[in-house]
């Protein structure tokens, strides 16, 4: 068992599933009506975005930031691996969040080392070496030049099926928070390192304040000072963008800010309109960025929200990555990336997330030349800044010349079916973020390509080519896509391997994903199954003891 999993530690977990559980479950069963009365209570422009809301209960603040906060420039972001940690909190960034959601493969030996590395990480004692023991790692022994760790626990809607309590598996959120404050509360707030969190996925103000309750509870359980936990939410669902504002003030004695979690938001974005008289079929993924006006006006209102009520407002993860190997690539990615982060910083943002140590240099830098007064050591310029209106030439997102939709396009098609493959066979494999075709995949941007996919063929999409998007045509497709990577990606040195057993799970699941009458809500559902069962084969079952049965 691991150290972190004491008898006490259990105990609090216990009484943290049984006393906010049930709650979590009838929230996740209430989503679709949610969504429904949301969008039918909305006064959704046709960019897709709400107007401005009246502020709930008047004018109001959310508490006071406390140091560490004040100055999160860069963000850099990743899995909750000990090398990355340790490569994160010494980059230079401001802060480093240790994600358990989007980019981990969540096997139980990737969480428990998680958690044990963060708690290494509050303490200063991690340190990492190789396999072959040629290299090792540790912390920057200059406590100033250390990023802010924060957490991301996994959503409302994961499980985690190895940690069962009266049978039942234990919520990856309340399971990855209540095991990292329990260890790292009193020690986070006695160095001034936390506890920070970011909240992943929230659809509604009551989820919002379910999260609100737990913090709650979980300090006067463990004898913490009141609105000692601060978390930031990422907006990245449609839903949950249209109760923004609400979110923000169901947590306002908890919150630091609010993240413009992008490509979780175009996901669903996609899914929560599909069969809505507001639906569109979405051209290709390329074209499905931030300069287009309904997600600048989703960036926009963030920025509003935010600063109106004393919070940050924190920029989206570009997914372009540097290549060390070839400079011409490596250049346009930090030009791409530059002017990325000269938007963000221009429209008002305080800061913003990268994937890669490269990076930080570039968005540090984009972000003091755009911003009119410099960040100094306790406060943050941006801070009340509402931004400036950034002139688009398009009107309407997605039309050409003729004024017909962009039709996507079989190249983008095939390239969905491409990512999707190698993005669930590394996941399965037990990578959750994968550089594939020079930029950084996650589940967020998987969830992209596979539901584009199940949306042109349930609408029967035509291609530029003119061909149509049946069920057929994607089974074939699927096959071949897959048989292609099967015989020549093993073969790529730019290329990650992947096991012939995970592309078959793979190829399998997808075709399952695309193909299913009724979109599967999130792909790491089903694809949890796999690795379950995968996990299953190799230990030949789990044992009472090995599922943590308690």
């Amino acid at each position: 068992m691991n150290k972190w999993l004491t008898r006490d530690a259990i105990s609090f977990l216990q009484e943290l599933h049984h006393t906010f559980d049930f709650r979590r479950r009838e929230l996740l069963s209430n989503r679709p009506q949610a969504l429904a009365r949301a969008l039918a209570e909305s006064n959704l422009q046709r960019e897709w975005i709400p107007n401005r809301r009246s502020s709930p209960a008047g004018e109001w603040k959310v508490a006071a930031i406390p140091p560490a906060l004040r100055v999160r420039t860069v963000e850099i972001t990743g899995p909750a691996e000990p090398k990355m940690i340790i490569n994160a909190l010494n980059c230079g960034a401001s802060a480093f969040m240790a994600d358990f959601e989007d980019s981990l493969s969540p096997t139980w030996h990737a969480i428990m080392t998680g958690h044990s590395a963060i708690q290494e990480a509050l303490r200063r004692t991690l340190v990492f070496k190789s396999d072959d023991g040629s290299k090792s790692y540790q912390l920057k022994t200059d406590e100033t030049q250390l990023a802010t760790l924060l957490i991301r626990p996994r959503g409302w809607h994961l499980p985690e099926k190895a940690f069962q309590i009266d049978g039942r598996a234990m919520s990856g959120s309340l399971f990855d928070f209540g095991l990292s404050l329990f260890h790292g509360g009193k020690i986070g707030i006695e160095t001034g390192r936390g506890p920070f969190y970011y909240l992943p996925k929230l659809e509604s103000a009551l989820e919002a304040k379910l999260w609100a309750d737990v913090f709650k509870w979980s300090e006067t359980k463990l004898d913490l000072a009141r609105g000692s936990i601060r978390a930031t939410m990422l907006i990245e669902t449609l839903p949950g963008a249209l109760a923004m504002e609400e979110i923000l003030f169901e947590l306002r004695d908890y919150a630091a800010g609010l993240n413009a979690g992008r490509w979780d938001y175009l996901f669903s974005m996609i899914k929560s309109l599909a069969g809505t008289d507001r639906e569109i079929n979405f051209p290709d993924r390329r074209l499905l960025n931030m300069e287009t006006p309904f997600m600048r006006r989703y960036a926009e209102r963030i920025v509003e929200v935010c600063h109106r009520h004393g919070a940050y407002a924190m920029g989206g993860m570009s997914a372009l990555i540097p290549s060390r190997k070839d400079p011409e690539l490596n250049a346009r990615a930090f030009e791409l990336v530059r002017k990325d982060k000269e938007r963000e910083a221009r429209q008002g943002f305080n800061g913003t997330w990268v994937a890669h140590p490269d990076l930080v240099p570039i968005a540090m830098e984009a972000f003091r030349a755009a911003t009119p007064v410099q960040t100094t050591a306790n406060s943050h310029s941006q801070i009340g800044r509402l931004g400036d209106l950034i002139p688009q030439a398009q009107e309407k997102p997605f039309i050409d010349d003729s004024g017909a939709p962009v039709a996507p396009t079989l190249a983008g098609a095939i390239l969905n079916i491409d990512v999707s493959l190698r993005y669930i066979s590394h996941w399965l494999g037990g990578l959750g973020a994968v550089a594939i075709h020079g930029l950084m995949e996650d589940a967020a941007t998987a969830e992209i390509s596979r539901m584009q996919l199940w949306q042109w063929r349930k609408n029967a999409v035509r291609l530029d080519t003119g061909e149509t998007v049946t069920a057929d045509w994607l089974i074939t497709s699927i096959r071949r896509t897959a048989s292609d990577l099967g015989q020549h990606l093993n073969n790529d040195p730019n290329s990650l391997s992947i096991a012939a057993s995970d592309l078959f799970r793979a190829e399998d699941l997808l075709k399952e994903l695309v193909l299913q009458e009724t979109y599967a809500p999130f792909l790491t559902l089903p694809a949890m199954d796999r690795l379950q069962q995968k996990t299953q084969e190799t230990q030949h079952g789990f044992d009472r003891a090995a599922r943590h049965e308690v």
